[in-house]
């Protein structure tokens, strides 16, 4: 009998989860904090261990630093949560999957990836990984799901669904962000978790993280320049010159090591360019879209409010797309497709693209208004003339995701536009 908590929602990687356990020893659910990694593990676990426990002294911890073998028996699959605060725990998992060749077997659940020399084997074909990341629109019951990712695959006919979403509405979801714990809580006290959030990451998670010292005002100058360029090909030049300009110095080394931190916080979401293999490489800007876990982490790094935004739709539009970006990620992950951007030398570029295993792309541009959509239609049109001519395979579908429009539908020249209220898997 799963050890499921008392009012969880289901996740969409809850599928996933499972699937994993069917195939492998062992899973490892990784992400940043309070996202709600240990209530989806409990919800397929029989039994569970809290390594950071403070009970006895943190007992738990003392164990598994003592033997990693000792705290592995119980009821499975067995939860072993915030593994990484004794990286042996890893090993030993895989040394026991490998040993009974056996399924279902144990769940890993960490929000800290720790350093490679913490363990001495990567658990390929014992060990899964799984990502998590904050609630998209769907889980939260903002989205009717009413089309899905995999029908734009299929270029299935796009239904018409209602939207009601306001700009009042949208703003509010985009400061209150993805977080389980926010739930029915009113927009002012929500907002304070991204706050306690990033005062965390900035005075202890970061320093904690392993024996590299870290200046913890600028930290939170790379992480406010981040906000300012959420979604972006932000380049860590261009964070250098952001923290020169709040009269501090620092240097590109410093940046990059503090973006690789970042990232083994599960803070820093990095979306990779898209390679088409018919493309030279020369011709393509390889940086990452880099945004932070959730798009109220940046709106709580640059102080905005709802009445900022509303004013500031320039702004809005980025934080828009940073929390489409997250909605896609997740969705893409459940039908196991993968998310890039696009962006060459010529100035062409598209907010997303989804890449299927049968090599099949749909291409997205993302706008906060109805009233873009036509540009961002004849956008992608050109990309996908331009691409075709280079042998491309056409897209199964182009797609422009918007904020505020009254209903999904595909236009007369094959576009679909679709509010991300209607977006689902």
């Amino acid at each position: 009998m799963p050890l499921t908590e008392p009012g969880y929602r289901q996740r969409l990687i809850d599928t996933e989860v499972a699937d994993s356990l069917r195939v492998f020893g062992a899973v490892s659910i990784e992400g940043p904090k309070y996202c709600g990694k240990t209530w989806t593990a409990l919800n397929h676990a029989e039994s569970v261990i809290y390594i950071a426990d403070p009970a006895g002294g943190f007992a738990n911890r003392q164990r598994a630093e003592l033997d990693p073998s000792l705290i592995l028996p119980g009821p499975q699959p067995r939860l072993i949560d915030e593994w990484q605060d004794v990286p042996g725990i890893w090993d030993a998992v895989r040394f026991e999957v490998d040993r009974k060749q056996e399924r279902e077997r144990f769940i890993l659940a960490g929000s800290t990836m720790p350093p490679e020399s913490g363990r001495q084997h990567s658990g390929a074909g014992r060990i899964d990984t799984v990502y998590m990341r904050t609630m998209t629109s769907l889980e939260l019951g903002f989205s009717n799901g009413s089309v899905s990712l995999s029908g734009l695959a299929s270029n299935n006919d796009v239904p018409v669904g209602d939207s009601a979403t306001t700009l009042d509405s949208l703003i509010d979801r985009i400061v209150r962000g993805g977080w389980p714990e926010a739930g029915n809580l009113p927009t002012a006290l929500a907002m304070k978790i991204p706050d306690s959030y990033l005062l965390r990451l900035i005075n202890q998670d970061m320093v904690e993280l392993d024996s590299i010292a870290r200046d913890p005002q600028k930290v939170r100058l790379t992480i406010n320049s981040l906000a300012r360029s959420t979604a972006t090909m932000v380049k860590p030049s261009t964070i250098v010159k952001d923290i020169s300009a709040d009269n501090q110095s620092i240097a590109r080394e410093t940046v990059t090591e503090y973006l690789s931190a970042l990232r083994r916080l599960y803070v820093l979401e990095e979306i990779m360019a898209w390679s088409p293999n018919f493309c030279s490489r020369k011709r393509l800007r390889q940086t990452p879209k880099r945004m932070l876990a959730d798009q109220s982490l940046a709106v709580a790094a640059l102080g905005l409010t709802p009445e900022k935004l509303k004013t500031d739709l320039f702004t809005l539009g980025f934080m828009f797309e940073s929390m489409c970006l997250k909605d896609l990620l997740v969705y893409a992950s459940y039908t196991g497709a993968r998310v890039y951007h696009y962006a060459d030398d010529s100035g062409m570029d598209a907010d997303a693209i989804i890449e299927f295993r049968d090599g099949s792309w749909l291409g997205i541009e993302i706008k906060l208004g109805h009233n873009q959509a036509e540009e961002a239609a004849q956008k992608l049109i050109k990309l996908q003339n331009k691409l075709v001519k280079a042998g491309a395979e056409p897209a199964c579908a182009l797609v422009v995701i918007t904020g505020l429009s009254s209903f999904s539908h595909r236009r007369k020249d094959g576009v679909s536009v679709i509010p991300l209220d209607c977006l689902g898997v």
